[in-house]
C-alpha cells in the first residue's frame, strides 16, 4: 500500500513485467530548449521522440512518442463524438488510428492515461477502444468511487466505457496472478492514487506493482522497460483529495524524455488541478528535495488556462496568488514555454465564462517568453499541432515549417521508411487542424478570422460539416 508521503529515495521504480532495458536505451539527462528558430537538420532528419498537443478546442489530447513502437496517449477529446451538433466534427480517433504502430494488423497504443473523467478529457474513448489495441490503462480510484454514486448522472458514456474496461482489466490481472502468470498486453492496468474507500473495490487486491501514486516513478510501459528514455514521476492525486471534486483528483505528473546520446525534455501535465493542489505538489517535492521532478520545459496550462490556478475569490474579486506563479517560475528551465490546450484565448474575460481565461494567460506570459494556444498555433484559422521534440540537437518546439516538413514526409512515405513515428502522428494531428479550418469555412486572415475561430470553438450555428478521409 502507498500513501501521499514521498520517500527520501527519489521515487520508487514501478516496472511490472519489465522487458530488458535495451528496449529503451539510456541517454544523457541534461537539456534545455535551444531557441525557437527553424532547424534545417530537423527538417532533413525528423525527430522520433516528443510530445504532440492536438488542436481539439478546449480539451486535452496529448500524445507522447517514446519510440517507434511505444506511444502513450494522455486524455482524449474527439470532437466527432461531441453531443453538440454545432461543434466542428474532427475525427481525432480516426486520425490517431492511422498514425499508430501496428501489431498483428491492429493499431497499437502502449498506454492510455485518463487524468480524470470529464468529457473534455475522455470524449471518444469507447471508439478508440474499439479500433485500437491498448496495452495498458492508467486509472485513478476516483472513478470507482464515482461510478457507484449515481453514475448515470455524473459520468458521460465514454467515462463509463473507460471504467468498464478498467474493471475488466483488474479482474484479468487478478486472474493471471492467481494462475502464476503475468497479465498480457491488453489486460494491464495501473491504479494511480489512494482512496480511503479502497477496501470496498476490487482493485485493492491488486499486487503493489499494479498501483502507483505520489512520490513514485513509472519507467515501464506495457511491459517494456524504458529506463533512461522515459520517466513519469507521479505528483497527484493525493489521498486527502479522494472525495473531492473530480478536477481535484486529476493525475499530475512530470514526464521526462531522454533521447539516445541526446538531451532530456521535461513536461508538466497537471490535468485540471487548481491552486491548492498544485501548491501542495510544489511544497511536497521541494520539502523532499526533489526539485528535479518539478522542472519543466513545457507546462500544459492546468485546466485549459483557467484562472483558478493562480486567482482565488476574495470579497467578490479575483485575487492573484503570487506563490504559485513564483513556484512555476522557480522551476522553469531556460526557454520554457506554456501550452494552453484550449480554444482561442479571449482578449478579455467575461464573468462566469469557462476557460481559457485572459488573466491566466497574462500571468503565464509574465514568466515565459511564449505562451502557445493550440487553437491559435500558428494561426487561429488553420491550427496545427504543437510539437515538442527531443533529439540530439536538444529539446524544442518545432516551428511551422518543420511541422509542414513532417506532413510532407508522411505523404511521400519518407517518415514510414525512416521509422519516424513522431512525424506520422504530427501529420495526423495536422490533418485535424485542417478539418477544423475547413469546417469553419474560413478564407480570411487577421481579426475577422480570429473572431470566426472563437465563434466556431464556442459552437457557432453556421459551422460547416467536416471533410472526409485521412490526409486529404
Amino acid at each position: 500500500m502507498f500513501d501521499d508521503r514521498a520517500s527520501d529515495s527519489g521515487g520508487d521504480r514501478h516496472d511490472p513485467g519489465a522487458a530488458p532495458p535495451s528496449v529503451c536505451p539510456f541517454g544523457r539527462r541534461h537539456a534545455r530548449i535551444s531557441g525557437f528558430e527553424e532547424d534545417e537538420s530537423v527538417t532533413e532528419d525528423l525527430p522520433n521522440m516528443g510530445v504532440v498537443f492536438w488542436p481539439v478546442g478546449t480539451g486535452d489530447s496529448t500524445t507522447i512518442v517514446v519510440s517507434e513502437d511505444v506511444v502513450v496517449q494522455v486524455d482524449l477529446h474527439d470532437m466527432a463524438k461531441a453531443d453538440d451538433d454545432d461543434n466542428p466534427e474532427v475525427p481525432v480517433v480516426d486520425r490517431l488510428v492511422e498514425a499508430l504502430p501496428t501489431v498483428g494488423d491492429r493499431p497499437y497504443l502502449a498506454v492510455f492515461v485518463l487524468t480524470h473523467a470529464d468529457k473534455d478529457h475522455c470524449l471518444g474513448f469507447a471508439d478508440l477502444l474499439n479500433k485500437v489495441d491498448i496495452g495498458e490503462l492508467w486509472a485513478t480510484p476516483r472513478l470507482w468511487r464515482e461510478y457507484e454514486q449515481a453514475a448515470d448522472e455524473k459520468l458521460c458514456e465514454d467515462a463509463k466505457a473507460f471504467q468498464d474496461e478498467a474493471e475488466r482489466r483488474v479482474k484479468a490481472v487478478k486472474k493471471a496472478i492467481e494462475e502464476g502468470k503475468e497479465p498480457v498486453s491488453g489486460d494491464r492496468v495501473i491504479v494511480i492514487g489512494y482512496d480511503t474507500d479502497h477496501d470496498k473495490h476490487a482493485y485493492d487486491e491488486l499486487p503493489e506493482q499494479y498501483k502507483s501514486g505520489p512520490g513514485k516513478s513509472i519507467t515501464t510501459l506495457d511491459g517494456q522497460s524504458c529506463e533512461g528514455r522515459f520517466e513519469a514521476f507521479i505528483h497527484a492525486p493525493f489521498a486527502a483529495d479522494c472525495a473531492a471534486e473530480r478536477n481535484d483528483t486529476s493525475v499530475a505528473m512530470q514526464v521526462a524524455l531522454t533521447e539516445t546520446d541526446g538531451e532530456t525534455g521535461k513536461i508538466l501535465l497537471f490535468g485540471d488541478l487548481a491552486h491548492e493542489t498544485i501548491m501542495k505538489i510544489f511544497t511536497y517535492s521541494e520539502k523532499h528535495k526533489r526539485n528535479h521532478y518539478l522542472e519543466w520545459d513545457v507546462l500544459l496550462a492546468p485546466h485549459h488556462c483557467s484562472k483558478k490556478v493562480m486567482f482565488l475569490p476574495q470579497d467578490g474579486k479575483d485575487v492573484l496568488q503570487q506563490d504559485i506563479m513564483d513556484a512555476f517560475a522557480r522551476h522553469s528551465r531556460h526557454g520554457a514555454i506554456v501550452v494552453s490546450s484550449s480554444g482561442v484565448i479571449p482578449s478579455s474575460d467575461e464573468p462566469g465564462k469557462n476557460p481559457p481565461h485572459r488573466k491566466a494567460a497574462d500571468e503565464y506570459e509574465e514568466i515565459v517568453d511564449e505562451l502557445i494556444c493550440t487553437m491559435e498555433w500558428p494561426d487561429a484559422g488553420a491550427p496545427t499541432p504543437v510539437v515538442f521534440a527531443v533529439d540530439a540537437d536538444g529539446a524544442r518546439v518545432l516551428r511551422e515549417a518543420t511541422v509542414a516538413s513532417a506532413r510532407t514526409a508522411v505523404t511521400e512515405g519518407k517518415a514510414f521508411r525512416r521509422g519516424r513515428r513522431l512525424a506520422v502522428i504530427t501529420s495526423a494531428a495536422t490533418a485535424v487542424g485542417c478539418d477544423i479550418a475547413k469546417a469553419r469555412g474560413q478564407t480570411s486572415r487577421g481579426p475577422d478570422r480570429i473572431r470566426a475561430a472563437i465563434a466556431a470553438d464556442r459552437g457557432a450555428s453556421d459551422v460547416a460539416p467536416p471533410p472526409v478521409g485521412f490526409g486529404r
